[in-house]
């Protein structure tokens, strides 16, 4: 098997500028945001991101200039409300926002995975989703050559990097995610690179003991990095929870034109520690 440990710095620069990007975990849960702030430092522009249920993760990353295109079947911060980056750029026009559903968003995800150009799906027929977002040519209504029925045709979402936190991984990259999967597995399955950052790097003996709980194999992974509480302020199951106040301080940074303060503080301040 071949190493891939990686330090933070080599590892996000496996992110270019104007890649097609996606995260691991959904909303505040096993967000991999020590990687994100790495992209920031290295002053990385015009991403496209793309995920069914992303949150600070990607507001971050559109608030620091990163960023020029988002599909999101939902950005928003929970019961705190919209995402505040995401909603004042969308609304200026710096990002282009493209709506979508969570079901299309997953589906062309699996089918990436699959090595498919694409999947059907149900869900969306009968709502005004096909006439009210425009997702690229990324969805179709088709008739299904057995039955007739008509159904959404989903294309495939091949990202050019999946970014994904893990609690364990080796120098391989093997993985081990505790909890809610979410669609990581399947992410890393369709992307043409995949970067893990691990709470904790362990031998491939461990591994070994007990190969089904492995997450995400080596093959998969380009590059793995250690990083200790590498989801904050998002929550990392069995490890840590979301730190609400900090959220809260990031939305009042926002909302108060104080965000380059906060990235001075949380992000910026990182260099050279």
């Amino acid at each position: 098997m071949k190493k891939v440990l990686s330090s933070l710095s080599d590892a996000a620069k496996l992110v270019k500028d104007g890649d097609v990007v996606t995260t691991g975990g959904a909303s505040f849960n096993r967000a991999p945001m020590e990687l994100l702030r790495e992209l920031i430092r290295q002053g990385r522009r015009e991403l496209v991101l793309i995920d069914r249920e992303p949150a600070i993760d990607f507001d971050i990353l559109i608030g620091a200039g990163c960023v020029a295109r988002v599909r999101a079947g939902l950005l928003a911060f929970e019961l705190l409300g919209f995402a505040p980056n995401f909603r004042k750029k969308t609304e200026s026009g710096e990002v282009i926002t493209k709506e979508g559903a969570c079901q299309p968003i997953m589906t062309g995800f699996r089918a990436a995975a699959m090595g498919i150009p694409s999947l059907t799906v149900r869900g969306m027929l009968g709502s005004d989703l096909l006439a009210i977002t425009e997702t690229l040519g990324s969805q179709r209504e088709v008739e299904d050559p057995f039955t007739g029925e008509k159904l959404i045709a989903v294309r495939a979402i091949e990202p050019d990097v999946a970014i994904i936190h893990v609690h364990e991984a080796d120098e391989h990259g093997n993985s081990r995610i505790e909890g809610p999967h979410y669609e990581d597995v399947t992410k890393a399955k369709a992307a043409k690179t995949v970067i893990v950052t691990a709470e904790k790097i362990v031998a491939t003996d461990e591994f070994r003991k007990n190969p089904a709980a492995t997450s995400i194999p080596h093959f998969l992974v380009d590059a793995v990095v250690e990083a200790p509480d590498g989801a904050y302020p998002c929550s990392c199951f069995n490890r840590y929870d979301v730190d609400y106040d900090h959220i809260r301080e990031y939305i009042a940074a926002v909302n108060n034109d104080r965000f380059g303060e906060y990235l001075d503080e949380h992000v910026y301040k990182r260099i050279g520690a």
